[in-house]
């Protein structure tokens, strides 16, 4: 029997489908990337904002498709979406032969058994810890996520994470740390490190901070290129952490934070843990020990009770701290979220303004930035090539996270294959990408 896995959401996702489809060759299923010639389909959902919600219930209802266009018998649903509603779905799609929780995951094997016997159900059981299993990785053969947490307890007021997916468990040291080196074995260049949020990493389990030690074990591993953390929240960002940062010559000098608003009534309102002194101090001190730091954020916009006033704070902040990305979203209002009951919801058409407006700013930032690069020296990784002209390649520098983040174009690349590391020098800076030369 053939089975094909639509993995929907943040790498954090991608990796429980990688663990997925590695218990499920376990079981002897072929594996296919075309889910018209699939018996088994299984699509791991998100279901953190609207949209998200939305791509997951229009993917489903694609796949049920199959069931009467295709080869498919059995559909199952995963993630986030599925255990957030997952009664409700189970009702309303009867396509769906299984709904499995996102704390389930690693019982997929159980379940495929189950439903191959004609059986449908929800199977929302708590797993509990599972030591590492096998894993089939789906990123480019250079590149793999490493997960070292679940859950999240920030309790930020806008989202329904820690609702979805429990209290923050991180993953045992050693287990994190054989799972890298298994990585490195393999031939992995380029380690990126994901959680809910990585900077709390190992509090619950050792009633410290480890994530400095994290990195400077993973650093030690031979044949890795590039550490790159995603998902630092300020709070928890520490001096011996911004040592790591600064002294660690694998780990990418990029900072993934999201910092969501500049107004501190809006932050309080947010339920976030610092204040915008403290943020700028922060940045302050990151620029100032690590002077080629490239720091990406998040902003919302149209948060409930969000005042012209609020709105003309976050851009004079976005103004003047200059982030290299930032991606901004409209708040959604979501099911069971403090801020979701709040009075004073934005109109939508205020929020669409606000977000184009932020974005325009960016945009500008993000293209000056670019220009500032010109005649600087990287080093990039090949990710793919142009298909009218097979001269250009597409690249990253550690400057761009994978699938976030603009491409680097490097010219006269025809001889180079996917996951080369490259000397380049930028000729063009653009909003979103730069032109580069090989040296």
């Amino acid at each position: 029997m053939k089975l094909g896995m639509v993995s929907l959401g943040c790498p954090k996702n991608l990796v429980d489908s990688e663990v997925m489809l590695g218990i499920i060759r376990e079981k002897a299923l072929e594996i296919t990337n075309d889910p018209s010639e699939a018996d088994i389909i299984i699509v791991n959902t998100c279901g953190f904002i609207e949209s998200a919600k939305e791509e997951s219930i229009n993917t489903i209802l694609q796949m049920a498709e199959y069931k009467t266009e295709g080869s498919c018998k059995y559909l199952l649903m995963t993630g986030c979406l599925g255990q957030r509603y997952a009664e409700e779905l189970f009702e309303n799609i009867p396509e769906v032969d299984a709904i499995v929780g996102k704390n389930s995951f690693t019982d997929i094997g159980y379940v495929l058994d189950e439903v191959m016997k004609g059986r449908r159900f929800v199977y929302l059981d708590n797993a509990g810890y599972v030591p590492n299993q096998p894993r089939m990785l789906t990123t480019p053969n250079y590149m793999a996520y490493l997960k070292i947490a679940e859950g999240c307890d920030n309790c930020c007021s806008y989202c329904a994470i820690p609702q979805i997916c429990g209290p923050y468990t991180s993953r045992p040291y050693e287990d994190v740390m054989a799972e890298a080196k298994e990585l490195a074995a393999s031939g992995i260049k380029e380690i990126i490190v994901v959680a809910q949020d990585t900077t709390r990493y190992g509090e619950d389990l050792y009633g410290k901070l480890m994530l400095p030690q994290l990195l400077k074990d993973l650093n030690e591993l031979d044949g890795v290129e590039w550490i790159r953390v995603m998902y630092l929240y300020p709070n928890n960002f520490n001096d011996e952490l911004i040592e790591a940062f600064a002294t660690l010559d694998k780990v990418c000098k990029y900072i993934d934070i999201p910092l969501q608003h500049a107004s501190d009534s809006l932050l309080n309102s947010m339920n976030r843990f610092d204040t915008k002194e403290q943020v700028e101090a922060l940045l302050t001190k990151l620029r100032t020990r690590i002077p080629e730091i490239v720091i990406r954020t998040t902003f919302i916009v149209g948060f409930p009770g969000e005042t012209d006033e609020d709105f003309e704070i976050l851009k004079d902040f976005v103004s003047a701290q200059r982030f290299e990305n930032a991606g901004v979203f409209q708040y959604s209002q979501e099911d069971g979220t403090v801020a979701g009951a709040m009075p004073n919801q934005i109109p939508e058409e205020i929020k669409e303004n606000r977000y184009h407006e932020l974005m325009a700013l960016q945009a500008e930032i993000s293209e000056e930035l670019h220009q500032e690069m010109e005649d600087k020296e990287l080093t990039v990784v090949i990710e793919g090539f142009d298909e009218e002209n097979p001269e250009l390649a597409a690249a990253r520098s550690y400057r761009e996270a994978p699938e976030i983040d603009g491409n680097i174009f490097v010219e006269n690349a025809g001889d180079l294959n996917i996951g080369d590391f490259v000397k380049v020098r930028i000729l063009q800076g653009f909003t979103y990408e730069m032109v580069a030369e090989r040296i």
